[in-house]
């Protein structure tokens, strides 16, 4: 793996660590109800592009950092739907 490689492998791995106290802490409160819909939404497609741009170059990097995001991004959303519906709020944007 070259330097560049190299970079955008850490970049990757980064921000996609940072979702990982989202997931936890929504998961263990059960509420999801400051987060934002729209943005999470959103967020994912955004994520999504990128992957597909990744796989179009042939860049793991940025498809398995993308990949793993979308993951826990659309985790969260899960997670916003089903504790909203036990609390009888709907999500809103």
């Amino acid at each position: 793996m070259n330097t560049i490689d190299s970079l955008g492998m850490l970049a990757g791995i980064l921000t996609t660590l940072s979702f990982i106290p989202q997931v936890i802490k929504t998961w263990r409160s059960k509420s999801a109800a400051d987060i934002s819909t729209g943005m999470f939404i959103l967020f994912s497609l955004g994520v999504t592009l990128w992957m597909i741009y990744g796989l179009y170059l042939h860049a793991m990097p940025i498809i398995l950092a993308n990949g793993i995001t979308l993951l826990l991004a659309i985790t969260v959303l899960i997670m916003k739907y089903r504790y909203s519906r036990k609390s009888g709020f709907a999500p809103t944007l």
